[in-house]
């Protein structure tokens, strides 16, 4: 959905704040190039699991919640694409829910979808206590826990996953393009892109990223019916699952 990684972004206003060191910001950013590079695997997203519930243990809640929300449109808001921004426009009018799922934390996750006009969201949750996490993971929200977490969501809400879409930019999302009938790859990393190219999924290419307020007036983007014909679209992070299914349906069953 965004031209950066969303927890890269906000390692600026973190580190400022005192919540991580000068080595953990250059970890992180050298984390990002390699997942950009190659992808990653069940392994190396354990082990960013673990990293991650270290780092943050005994951070408060609300500080993270606030540094968030104070720098969201400076840090988020021009790096999102307009495709993306457009393409969201694209399925709401054609009457599905829009679910955003990332495996960045809801903390960050969460006022992204709300900038988007999202409101369903899956990410990953840390075990919180006492206002603070506890450096223990809740919910991680990658690999095939997201596949996991959006079946549970189309139980649910009565979605047919075959008549879903998902996005991604990344092999280790395989197992959510694979459970629904209507995968595209966004931006795809090397792995991704040779899995499309095999099974004839959609490319697409994201390159505008514009700040939300302006998107659509100054760069619309790639309409969806372009996708059937592989005109490119994509995402740097986090995953835009679209279920087809109208809200009206959904609020009776």
């Amino acid at each position: 959905m965004i031209a950066k990684s969303s927890a890269l972004a906000f390692g600026r206003p973190f580190y400022r704040d005192g919540l991580i060191t000068r080595r953990d910001v250059v970890k992180s950013a050298y984390a990002q190039l390699m997942f950009r590079l190659g992808g990653t695997d069940e392994q190396t997203m354990a082990r960013t699991r673990d990293y991650l519930a270290t780092l943050c243990k005994g951070w408060q809640v609300d500080q993270v919640r606030q540094i968030v929300a104070e720098t969201l449109h400076e840090l988020i808001n021009p790096y999102v694409y307009a495709e993306a921004a457009a393409l969201i426009e694209e399925h709401r009018a054609a009457g599905r829910d829009v679910v955003l799922v990332s495996a960045s934390g809801d903390e960050m996750v969460r006022p992204i979808g709300e900038l988007l006009g999202v409101p369903d969201v899956i990410a990953t949750r840390m075990t919180i206590s006492e206002g603070r996490y506890t450096g223990e993971v809740e919910f991680y929200a990658a690999g095939p826990a997201k596949v996991d977490a959006v079946s549970e969501l189309a139980k649910a809400r009565g979605y047919d996953l075959a008549d879903c879409f998902a996005y991604s930019d990344s092999s280790s999302d395989i197992p959510l393009l694979e459970c629904v009938g209507h995968p595209t790859a966004v931006n795809p990393d090397r792995a991704l892109r040779k899995l499309a190219s095999e099974n004839s999924w959609p490319v697409l290419e994201f390159r505008h990223p514009i700040p939300v307020h302006r998107r659509l007036r100054e760069r619309p983007a790639v309409p969806v019916a372009a996708a059937a014909i592989g005109v490119g679209v994509g995402v740097a992070i986090g995953i835009a699952w679209y279920g087809r299914h109208r809200r009206t349906r959904a609020a009776s069953t």
